[in-house]
């Protein structure tokens, strides 16, 4: 739907085996079907060969991916007459469905089942909630810089680690609660140095109240965001090991059992008149705005299949780090293409999320290895809500 879910999902990390076992078919159905029609010149296929074998390509491919689907996120709701978001995200929905019925068609998504309706009853509620998480997303990107953005959607991770702590038995180590520190300090030096950005005018075309009213809206989006997110990714963690879902079945039900949903409430809730359409997609930047909506639908497939490249030619562990390195140049976009002030409390708040990010990688990568390489001779402890959470799944 666009890269706003993609990464509340991938940032938590995933395990090796089930990341690689559920994305590669989707490569070698790629392959095979490029084998059924004899392929490119010799030449032609040597080099594909080369580049499609490359750690370096898959990483960068991964990278830009993420890259220019938060740019066309924010260039299309930074739009100061802007009031259509469900309908923008309707059009995300509906354009990745229809890519990944195609890619299906293709034989490149085997591993996607045919429409299961009571699979879709049961999955309908996380879809409600991941309605909640992109839109109040969407909302945030639309207030927030792109930097700033980018920063505090770190605590949603902090959230989340918690919430696993509290009903699935997790565990928190002394290096990942390193990495929240800094990850809390990074927003609030973001948002300190942005509230001061506002106040001295810098980067900001309004006056400075109306700034600083556009940064609190910014903020209380944030903040829905960081707890629908959590909920989200909680409350599909939890279904998803019950109903046997693979990647591919959960990005398909996610879209198609949005879109009624998006479009009822763009119905409902937003202003269809020809005056607010005409101020919405200007005629100048019509065009644009079209191909931005259409291609921020793809990119969940492009982000998909590069997530699945990288960890194929690399390893977890690298796609991890490359993960949290992505989040300095995403960062660093909103200052190249939006006027994001650049004050050193900005460049600080970047660099400290940069340094939290890195550290909380290296943190669940040497809580995997512990986990792989030690076996524990007692029970773990884990709260009561996790305790009845097993016991129900074991009854």
């Amino acid at each position: 739907m666009s890269n706003k879910k993609n990464e509340d999902i991938e940032m938590l990390g995933r395990e090796e085996r089930e990341f690689g076992a559920e994305r590669d078919p989707f490569l070698r159905g790629s392959s095979s079907h490029h084998a059924r029609h004899n392929g490119p010149p010799p030449a032609v296929g040597a080099l594909l060969d080369k580049i499609d074998h490359s750690p370096g390509a898959s990483i960068l491919a991964y990278c830009l991916s993420s890259i220019s689907m938060t740019v066309v996120n924010k260039y299309v709701v930074s739009g100061t007459e802007w009031n259509l978001m469900f309908f923008y995200l309707a059009i995300q929905a509906i354009v990745c469905t229809l890519a990944i019925l195609i890619l299906k068609q293709l034989g490149m998504f085997q591993n996607l089942g045919p429409f299961d309706s009571v699979k879709a009853k049961k999955w309908f509620p996380i879809s409600l909630l991941l309605v909640g998480m992109i839109y109040t997303g969407a909302k945030a990107l639309q207030f927030l810089s792109v930097p700033v953005y980018t920063i505090f959607k770190n605590l949603t991770i902090i959230v989340i680690a918690y919430g696993e702590v509290l009903w699935f038995g997790g565990s928190v180590t002394p290096l990942t609660l390193l990495s929240f520190g800094l990850m809390v300090l990074s927003s609030v030096v973001a948002a300190w140095a942005d509230i001061q950005a506002a106040i001295d005018g810098v980067g900001h075309s309004s006056e400075s109240s109306a700034a600083i009213s556009t940064l609190n809206a910014g903020y209380a989006w944030m903040s829905f965001n960081v707890f629908c997110s959590a909920a989200y990714v909680l409350g599909m963690r939890k279904v998803i090991k019950k109903m046997n879902f693979k990647d591919y079945d959960t990005m398909f039900y996610n879209n198609l059992l949005t879109i009624p949903v998006l479009v009822v409430f763009s119905l409902i809730a937003e202003d269809w008149s020809a005056a607010n359409i005409a101020k919405n997609f200007p005629v100048e930047t019509r065009n644009s705005l079209m191909i931005g909506m259409i291609y921020s639908g793809l990119a969940a497939i492009f982000i998909s299949y590069c997530s699945a490249w990288c960890i194929r030619v690399t390893s977890s562990t690298t796609y991890s780090m490359v993960g949290a390195l992505n989040k300095l140049p995403i960062a660093v976009s909103g200052l190249i293409f939006f006027d994001a002030p650049i004050t050193f409390g900005s460049v600080s708040a970047i660099f400290l999320g940069f340094v939290s990010g890195l550290v909380f990688a290296w943190a669940k990568v040497r809580q995997k290895a512990q986990q792989v390489g030690i076996l524990p001779t007692t029970q773990p402890v884990m709260s009561a809500s996790a305790q009845s959470n097993r016991d129900a799944s074991n009854s």
